[in-house]
């Protein structure tokens, strides 16, 4: 059986943890893997980083990586368009949530979870940024009612986990949130994801997880 392992605070984690579920995968999951830069975690995980998935002894890392290889394997329920024009459209827009949006929004971390302070020119350079992200996602982003179209697919599982937690750094950090600024549209939307089952599941399976971290 395929097992997943990670931490459920993750947003990466629970993309792939999201996926798994939507597609009705069964799987185990090790919800205890915290980063770590041990060799014998290197092994499994070459940048020591999560998640990653064992399945018959192997691993595979890279979120974007394991949900591709699920939708190989697990092609029943899929999370992608049939057609090429339209899976290709969908990767877009993981790529743009994920690398033009939470990837720039992660260096504000640092200020926002982590006790550290950034300076006001970076804080500025994060936020031009993110807004030109931003705005370039909603001008592919369709809400009709999926941001791919009709269908549920792998690009708004993405848009769940990430938009979330971008949304909060930006208040915390930049005193505004830039999501519901610049990508007005989300906020009904992502609250009708999260009354799909899995989503409900893993958003309060993440709430009870971080409530953990915090009393440690």
């Amino acid at each position: 059986m395929l097992k997943l392992c990670g931490v459920r605070i993750s947003n990466y984690h629970n993309k792939v943890r999201l996926a798994l579920l939507e597609k009705g995968v069964e799987f185990a999951e090790d919800d205890a893997r915290v980063p770590s830069q041990d060799a014998a975690y290197l092994e499994r995980s070459a940048m020591g980083k999560v998640p990653w998935v064992e399945v018959d002894g192997r691993t595979l890392t890279e979120s974007q990586a394991i949900c591709e290889y699920l939708e190989d394997v697990y092609p029943e329920r899929p999370l992608y368009p049939r057609d090429p024009w339209e899976r290709a459209k969908v990767r877009e827009l993981v790529s743009y949530v994920e690398l033009h949006v939470e990837l720039v929004s992660r260096r504000l971390h640092k200020q926002a979870f982590y006790g550290g302070t950034l300076s006001d020119e970076s804080k500025a350079q994060v936020e031009r940024e993110l807004a030109k992200g931003l705005a370039a996602l909603a001008r592919l982003a369709k809400f009709a009612p999926m941001i791919a179209g009709a269908e549920l697919t792998l690009a708004d599982v993405c848009a769940f986990v990430h938009l979330p937690l971008v949304a909060t750094v930006t208040r915390l950090v930049l005193g505004r949130d830039l999501v519901d600024e610049l990508l007005p549209q989300a906020k009904t939307y992502l609250k009708a994801l999260g009354e799909r089952p899995a989503f409900q599941r893993v958003a309060a399976d993440r709430k009870t997880a971080a409530e953990a971290l915090r009393k440690k």
